[in-house]
């Protein structure tokens, strides 16, 4: 009983539940290797009772991390201090980029003059205000590391639009502070004090204006005539300058574009990245910098320019798979030359503007490039004192590679650059939305962002999920999850850094796995997926910060909640304005009938899509290729028969729907008026944005990436292809009949003008 409540203090589940009428308990073993990962040991029972005395008896007068959101009720860590105490909030200075701040604004001081009693708040690495996890017995505690605020599930009146109603007012004494992140300092009259750090934040997130469609796609698998053997961010800007002009689309999503380790092979997976706060040069359009032009070995440029085409003609031509290792390698070199022309003034200026705005973390990520081409991608097994970012050996590495260091920065820079250039087409082609940029839910275990940041990882951790009725192992995704208790004692310093830095060129963030927000499923290092457990996060502070750097941009917040999800999460997200994640197949009225749901029960705040990149293209969807690709692999449990069984039934109860409401007028066995028909039900709906898998409007039957595989599938390696699996260039595919046609089911073109040349008599 001890070891469960010192875990409740912290956040720690010690059972869950896979299913509404099963609970599974945590062994022992688990649970004390999660609570050492937190910093609390629990090796012995006179250990447990010892860290429980100690957290129960401490009490602190604020939680490290307060949140407000503007308009509504302050959280009891605020209303319940004792009147006559004073409250003293020091807002944060206004940012100018590329400048120094001016003057800070001037404190806002307050004295609290009623309270109603309200319960101690308990010390660091405790939980306030987040639902305990499903299936723990113990009564609603705290979450890790505490922002004091309502719970983030907690009901809120609605109106019948479905919109919040107006909170209740907050106290008299309080003096509202702009949305931001603050410090508030608190003094009671028995003179006790307290420091937090204050996030206030607007209720809602943006939302996208009015109702858009737009493509979804994996940036790398986007050849052109242009590109250097993979997709990159010239061929991004170009997809949204056509679709936004041609077809009225209102967004492009991509995948994450983070930094990836280095490696030989580099780990092909875009979700396990070196750094999410950093984005990979490998996707610079090399020839789109302004100093290419300038660079005087010709000779040298051509040749590699030479070699970038023979990468993308074995691609496209000659059954070759993206070979990112070989891009990188080429694009390294033309950079090194590039990187030789000096920069003009305004050049140089807004480089060391971007310098200035990245401080210290820019300099970390880009030291940890230079040193893994000394040492090796794994800092792990680098020289001991290399292993500390702030160690005296670092700071020597640091002076010694310092070339390497700029040139790492200057990379970050261009690349950076080049984002918000691809923003900027999709602007200025019409686009409401834009970029969609996607967040993966962690970092490699040996990259720059574990480097750089080591106090914020639970080491000897990785996330993963627990079994299920799809994957009765569970999963190991080999990610180091963040500290819950580290992110709140720092204000979510790192949490906002990585924010700002993917929001400032994006339209909108999609956050792959958003559940992760409030929790996540922790495998012990060693151990299989199955004795993992759950850790809560604070998830009003992590919304809030979301809600505040996103409001600040001017973004939009896409949250994928596919899977398992815990009851109240989905509601939370929804108000605060987080979009969900709808896919077609899986809409059913599992309440009811279990049957395909109908399109007006669809929820409106959601991207509606037909599949994603870990699904089967709606092409090998209503054909069965799906099926039959995995068992090709050895991936099926069960016979091919009964698999093909299920899912052609599966498939005609949404073709029998879509053919009742005369959404496949051409009838059965008609594969691309099927595809349109999909899309048509889609339209349908109420959802805000409707994204269109681009491999679908030219037939592709191939997924991107299969679930349970490594070695057996080229996963994150495939270019788009045609029906008859030939990879097909963007300029084909703008040009492609199957797509036009898909397309006018979603909006029709707008009229155009085409360039003279172009021009029928």
């Amino acid at each position: 009983m001890g070891l469960s409540r010192l875990a409740a203090l912290h956040g720690v589940a010690t059972s869950y539940s896979p299913s509404p009428d099963v609970t599974v308990s945590v062994p022992d073993d688990t649970v004390i290797a999660v609570l050492a990962a937190l910093g609390v040991d629990a090796g012995t029972p006179a250990d447990v009772r010892k860290c429980l005395v100690a957290a129960e008896s401490r009490s602190r007068l604020l939680p490290p991390t307060v949140v407000v959101w503007a308009g509504e009720p302050l959280p009891p860590a605020l209303s319940g201090l004792p009147p006559g105490s004073t409250v003293t909030v020091e807002p944060e200075p206004p940012e100018t980029p590329g400048r120094p701040s001016g003057r800070p604004p001037a404190p806002l001081s307050m004295r609290v003059r009623t309270a109603a009693p309200a319960p101690p708040v308990p010390s660091p690495g405790d939980a306030v205000g987040v639902m305990p996890s499903p299936g723990t017995s113990a009564a609603p505690v705290p979450s890790p590391g505490g922002a004091a605020s309502a719970p983030a599930s907690a009901p809120h009146p609605q109106r019948a639009d479905g919109e919040p109603d107006a909170p209740a007012a907050v106290p008299a004494w309080w003096i509202p502070p702009p949305p931001g992140v603050h410090r508030v300092h608190v003094r009671t009259p028995d003179h006790r004090r307290a420091t937090a750090t204050l996030v206030v934040a607007p209720a809602r997130l943006p939302q996208p204006p009015g109702r858009s469609h737009g493509f979804l796609v994996q940036l790398y698998s986007l050849l052109s005539a242009r590109s250097w053997g993979m997709g990159d961010l010239g061929d991004l800007a170009d997809l949204a300058a056509w679709s936004g002009r041609t077809l009225g689309s209102g967004f492009v999503q991509v995948n994450p574009l983070h930094a990836a380790v280095p490696g030989d092979p580099t780990d092909p997976s875009p979700y396990r990245p070196s750094s999410r706060r950093f984005p990979d040069p490998v996707h610079l359009r090399v020839e789109s910098i302004p100093e290419y032009g300038h660079v005087r070995d010709r000779a040298a440029l051509d040749d590699l320019r030479q070699d970038a085409a023979a990468l993308s003609e074995a691609v496209l031509n000659k059954g070759a798979l993206i070979d990112r290792d070989a891009v990188r390698e080429l694009k390294r070199q033309a950079l090194e030359l590039v990187v030789e022309v000096p920069l003009t003034p305004g050049r140089r200026a807004a480089y060391c503007d971007f310098l200035a705005e990245q401080g210290q973390a820019l300099e970390d990520h880009a030291l940890w490039c230079a040193l893994a081409e000394v040492h090796g991608p794994d800092w792990h097994a680098w020289p001991e004192a290399l292993r500390d970012p702030r160690s005296p050996g670092t700071a020597r590495a640091r002076t010694e590679l310092l070339d390497r260091v700029d040139f790492h920065c200057r990379l970050a820079w261009l690349t950076a650059t080049q984002l918000a250039a691809a923003q900027r087409a999709a602007e200025d082609a019409g686009m409401s939305v834009g970029i969609v940029h996607d967040l993966a839910v962690g970092v490699h275990p040996a990259g720059a962002d574990t480097w750089a940041q080591q106090e914020a990882f639970a080491h000897g951790m990785s996330v993963g999920a627990p079994p299920d009725a799809f994957n009765a192992r569970g999963q190991d995704w080999g990610l180091p999850p963040w500290r819950p208790d580290v992110l709140a004692a720092t204000g979510y310093a790192a949490y906002r850094g990585l924010l700002r830095g993917l929001l400032a060129h994006a339209g909108a963030l999609r956050i792959d796995h958003v559940m992760g927000l409030f929790r996540l499923w922790w495998v012990p290092e060693g151990r299989p997926p199955t004795d993992g457990t759950y850790v809560a996060y604070d998830a009003e502070a992590m919304l809030a910060v979301l809600v505040l750097e996103a409001h600040r941009a001017g973004t939009v917040v896409v949250g994928e909640d596919l899977g398992t999800v815990e009851p109240g999460v989905r509601e939370a997200l929804a108000r605060r304005g987080v979009l969900g994640t709808s896919v077609l197949w899986f809409e059913r009225d599992w309440d009811g009938d279990g049957r395909p749901l109908a399109p007006e029960k669809w929820r409106r705040d959601c991207l509606a899509t037909a599949t994603t990149h870990d699904l089967p293209s709606t092409a090998a969807r209503l054909t069965g290729d799906h099926v039959t690709l995995r068992h090709r692999l050895g991936l099926l449990t069960r016979s091919l028969e009964e698999e093909l069984t299920e899912d052609a039934t599966d498939t005609a109860e949404w073709l029998a729907l879509l053919a009742r409401l005369r959404m496949l007028p051409e009838g059965d066995g008609d594969e691309e008026a099927a595809v349109r028909a999909v899309h048509r039900f889609l339209l349908r709906t109420p959802a805000r944005m409707t994204g269109v898998w681009l491999p679908d409007t030219v037939g592709d039957r191939r997924p991107q990436n299969l679930p349970g595989t490594w070695d057996q599938y080229p996963n994150w390696r495939l270019p788009i292809a045609d029906a008859e699996g030939h990879p097909v260039t963007l300029e084909e595919i703008t040009a492609s009949p199957r797509l036009h046609a898909l397309m006018d089911v979603l909006r029709p073109r707008k009229p155009h003008t085409a360039p003279p040349g172009e021009r029928r008599p």
